[in-house]
């Protein structure tokens, strides 16, 4: 089983022939990625060579699903134009859109996560690596050399993050890693991921990593104290952040109380999150909790 992504997706790439996604759909494949088509109205009817198998470029995302069947697009294109690509997928049916642009003008955001949700389309970021299911398949930039399949769920809006915590626990693997983004304004939130990995039976615990900034990690509380009955490690980054500073990511601004990692650490905590206040330590969070808890069988 996996979350949101598997071996059977395939996956277009809106981008697909600039600097960065030529160079990350070469890496998505070596993952295994089932990558049928790119996009680029510039460029259709051509095809772009990754080592031994030539990819070929549609005109729009309609014409790649029509050719392919194509249920996935990771979006790599600049952000002045990542509005419209992520519509035009929507427009054209796509289920799932990984959209790994930084620096999209927030409104851009709001406008194209409500219009793909009219749609029926998930968004994964804005401003995030994507997500990887391991041994499976792997959209967007993060690395899929560094774990294995296993039965950790991870969400997560820090990419480096995301990276740190798969090498942690590399050992034990995971199910689904899925890099939500640090923006203010994300198609998917951890409560999406939580939900998700809650129904999925071969994920037995969940990693969630929090940012200062918002309330999502305890809106996220509230739901796990409500809805979710497997374990929950977490991690909080911005313990030392100056208050009232933005730290990267452009939804990481702590106001008072509001915010801050204190205020997240205590609101996960209170039901019955273990979080770590360091990476390496939350690693050690999670194999103490899987050693308390007996494996997942099936029937």
């Amino acid at each position: 089983m996996a979350v949101y992504l598997t071996k059977e997706s395939k996956v277009l790439v809106q981008g697909m022939t600039g600097g960065e996604g030529m160079k990350h759909t070469r890496r998505m494949l070596a993952a295994g990625t089932n990558v049928v088509g790119g996009v680029n109205p510039r460029k259709a009817g051509r095809t772009a060579d990754f080592d031994e198998r030539a990819v070929p470029v549609f005109g729009s995302v309609a014409e790649g699903i029509r050719a392919t069947g194509a249920d996935v697009t990771v979006v790599f294109v600049p952000p002045a134009f990542a509005k419209a690509a992520v519509v035009e997928a929507a427009d054209a049916g796509i289920g799932l859109a990984v959209v790994i642009t930084e620096g999209i003008p927030v409104h851009d955001s709001v406008a194209f996560t409500a219009y793909a949700r009219s749609k029926g389309t998930r968004i994964i970021g804005p401003n995030c690596p994507g997500l990887i299911t391991p041994g499976q398949s792997n959209a967007g930039i993060i690395p899929s050399d560094i774990t294995k399949p296993g039965r950790i769920g991870l969400v997560s809006k820090s990419g480096t993050l995301t990276y740190q915590l798969m090498y942690e626990l590399r050992d034990i693997g995971f199910s689904t890693c899925v890099g939500i983004g640090g923006d203010p304004v994300v198609g998917t939130t951890h409560i999406d991921c939580l939900a998700a990995f809650q129904d999925d039976p071969d994920t037995e615990l969940v990693v969630l990593i929090g940012e200062i900034g918002g309330d999502a990690e305890e809106r996220a509380a509230a739901y796990i104290r409500d809805h979710v009955t497997k374990p929950v490690v977490g991690y909080i980054a911005g313990f030392t952040a100056p208050e009232g500073r933005t730290m990267g990511h452009a939804g990481a601004i702590v106001s008072g109380s509001a915010g801050t990692a204190r205020a997240k650490k205590e609101a996960l905590e209170a039901v019955g999150v273990s979080v770590g206040s360091t990476p390496t330590e939350t690693a050690k969070l999670v194999l103490a909790r899987l050693e308390d808890r007996p494996p997942v069988t099936h029937s």
